[in-house]
């Protein structure tokens, strides 16, 4: 499943910001996709009821959508503070997005351990 993960976390990302349904050019141009390339992708996660898609309108998270997005957002906070504060890189949020379904629970608990001695890495102020 190419990019499944990036397109269920800026979706997620987008819905803590603001209320569903959300724009899929919204999403198109946090991933730097194209329109076409963005709609085909929510087609595909619509189809595996991880998203509701209306054309032109927006998408939504389902339950089952929420609960995966919500997993590999805390993984992807997890890599992007290690990226940011231990390799110091320039952008620790798109490298965590492209590496963030790649990283097993176990390694990103140990990177939790090694951050923060083993508690999740506290979200940034307005994205609790």
């Amino acid at each position: 499943m190419e990019r499944v993960a990036q397109y269920l976390l800026v979706v997620y990302a987008h819905e803590r910001d603001g209320e569903p349904p959300i724009a899929p050019g919204a999403v198109a141009r946090t991933l730097d996709r194209s329109p076409s390339a963005t709609t085909e992708m929510l087609q595909r996660l619509a189809d595996d009821d991880l998203v509701t898609y209306e054309p032109y309108e927006g998408v939504a998270l389902t339950e089952q959508g929420r609960e995966r997005a919500a997993d590999l957002y805390d993984t992807y906070r997890t890599l992007s503070t290690f990226f940011e504060q231990v390799l110091d890189l320039d952008d620790p949020d798109e490298e965590a997005r492209e590496l963030v379904d790649t990283i097993s629970p176990t390694v990103a608990q140990r990177l939790d351990d090694l951050l923060l001695g083993g508690e999740r890495v506290p979200a940034s102020p307005g994205q609790d």
